[in-house]
C-alpha cells in the first residue's frame, strides 16, 4: 500500500522503454535468420571462386578438348539449354558445328571457352578442367569470336592485342589471317585509328573482320567462331576459309555456322539439335546427310533428325 497509481504507471512506462530493443530483437529474428542464411550462402559462393586463391600455372596447352557429360546454360537461368555432351577434339583438328536456331550451338561456345561454367560434367583442355585455369593465364592461349562483337574504344591495334602489350608483328599477322590487313590499311589512320564505344565508327564487316583479328592474335592453340561469317561478303567468307586452313594442324578450331559450305574445310562436323548432338563425325561423312537433308527440307534440319551422336 506504499505505491500509487502514478507510481506504478511510471514504472510501467519505463519497463516498457527497458524491453522495447528487446521486443524489436524478437520482432526482426526471422528477418535477421534469413539475412544471415543469405549472407552464408554469398560466402559459399565466393568460397567456390578461386579467383583470389593462388593456383600453379600450368604449361601452355596443346588443345585437345574434351566435353565430359556436359550440361550447362546461362548462369541467371536453372534450365540448360545443353545437356550431357560428350565428345573430344584432338589438338589440330577442326571442328564444324551446325544446327538450327536456339539448338544450343552458342552455349557450346561459351562452355569451350571457359564463359560460362557447366552446371554438371566437365570441360577439359589438355586434361585439366577449364575452370581451374586462372583467367589470367589461360586467356593468352584461347581465341573466341562471339555472335555479338565488342570493341572497346582504344586503336585498332589495341582491340586486336586485347589492350596488352601491342606486338605490331603478332597483330599485322593476325590481321593478315583475318583477311583484315588491307581493309585496316584503309581506315583514316591504319592500325592507329582509333574505335568509338562497340565500335560505332566502323560497319558490320570491319568490326568482324577485327573481331575474327583478335580471336587470331597469337594464334592461340584453342580458337572458337560463332558464326564468323554472319557479316562478311564472299570475298570475308573465303578469307575465314583459308584461316580454317591454315590454322589446321596449330591450333584447335571450332567453327559454328548455319550455312554448310563455310563448314566444308573441317576434319570433324557436329550437329546439335535441342541442345543435344544428333550427328558427330567425319566431315566427308556427316555433309552429304546435311546436304540430302537441306534439299528435302529447304529451312534446313529436319524436325528429328536421325543418325547417333558417335562420341
Amino acid at each position: 500500500q506504499e505505491c500509487t497509481g502514478g507510481v506504478m504507471i511510471a514504472s510501467s512506462i519505463i519497463m516498457g522503454r527497458g524491453l522495447a530493443p528487446v521486443e524489436a530483437a524478437i520482432g526482426g529474428w526471422r528477418a535477421f535468420l534469413m539475412a544471415r542464411e543469405s549472407y552464408g550462402r554469398l560466402l559459399k559462393g565466393f568460397g567456390n571462386d578461386a579467383a583470389d586463391a593462388p593456383t600453379m600455372p600450368l604449361p601452355k596447352p596443346e588443345g585437345k578438348l574434351v566435353f565430359d557429360g556436359v550440361s550447362g546454360g546461362p548462369p541467371d537461368l536453372r534450365k540448360f539449354t545443353v545437356s550431357n555432351l560428350s565428345f573430344t577434339l584432338e589438338a589440330g583438328q577442326v571442328l564444324g558445328i551446325t544446327g538450327p536456331s536456339a539448338a544450343g550451338k552458342s552455349t557450346l561456345a561459351r562452355l569451350a571457352v571457359g564463359v560460362w561454367r557447366p552446371g554438371s560434367g566437365v570441360v577439359r583442355l589438355d586434361g585439366a578442367s577449364i575452370s581451374d585455369w586462372s583467367r589470367e593465364d589461360v586467356g593468352p592461349h584461347i581465341g573466341y569470336l562471339p555472335q555479338d562483337i565488342e570493341l572497346f574504344p582504344g586503336t585498332v591495334a589495341e582491340n586486336i592485342a586485347r589492350f596488352g602489350e601491342v606486338d605490331a608483328e603478332k597483330v599485322v599477322d593476325a590481321a593478315r589471317l583475318a583477311g583484315a590487313h588491307q581493309v585496316i590499311l584503309e581506315l583514316p589512320q591504319g592500325y592507329d585509328t582509333p574505335i568509338g564505344p562497340a565500335g560505332v565508327n566502323l560497319s558490320g564487316g570491319q568490326r568482324q573482320r577485327i573481331g575474327l583479328a583478335r580471336a587470331f592474335y597469337g594464334r592461340p592453340p584453342l580458337i572458337v567462331l560463332d558464326e564468323p561469317t554472319s557479316n562478311l561478303d564472299a570475298e570475308g567468307e573465303a578469307a575465314v576459309r583459308q584461316a580454317m586452313e591454315a590454322l589446321r594442324g596449330q591450333a584447335t578450331v571450332i567453327v559454328i555456322a548455319h550455312r554448310p559450305a563455310v563448314l566444308g574445310g573441317t576434319d570433324q562436323l557436329m550437329v546439335v539439335l535441342k541442345g543435344q548432338i544428333v550427328n558427330f563425325g567425319p566431315t566427308s561423312e556427316v555433309m552429304p546427310q546435311i546436304t540430302r537433308r537441306v534439299v528435302a527440307r529447304p529451312e534446313g534440319l529436319p524436325q528429328e533428325a536421325g543418325g547417333a551422336a558417335h562420341v
